[in-house]
């Protein structure tokens, strides 16, 4: 469903976009005075400014109800998946490491803590 909403919107995009292309500026007014205005009869008396104008409005409309519909599923989208769940995997926590897997701090020949300390020099000497 999403897809195909998606593939609406972007040719309606594509749409919006020709049909601004098509449409003459405020200024080509000026020039069919002069004889250039003649191909827009295709339309009818009234012009391609209507029809493109209308088009245009229906085809913006259509294009923005397409943006908030697809807004809307994707606000709506389901927030717990993931790739793992999409994939049926699980997610395994590491264990603990036990005191055998531990390594020793302390050094091999010492016996205790203050033997260690009292064979490093300090760095304040």
């Amino acid at each position: 469903m999403e897809s195909l909403i998606l593939v609406v919107h972007v040719l309606l995009a594509v749409a919006v976009i020709g049909f601004v292309l098509i449409q003459h500026g405020k200024g080509a007014d000026a020039g069919a005075a002069f004889g250039s205005g003649a191909s827009g009869t295709v339309f009818g008396a009234a012009g391609a400014g209507n029809f493109l104008a209308r088009m245009t409005t229906a085809l913006a409309a259509a294009f923005f109800v397409t943006s908030v519909t697809l807004f809307y599923l994707a606000a709506n989208r389901d927030s717990g998946s993931s790739v793992l769940d999409e994939l049926g995997g699980s997610v395994v926590e590491p264990a603990a490491p036990t005191d055998e897997e531990v390594p020793a701090l302390v050094p091999a020949g010492a016996e205790s803590d203050t033997d260690a300390d009292a064979e490093m020099p300090s760095i304040n000497q």
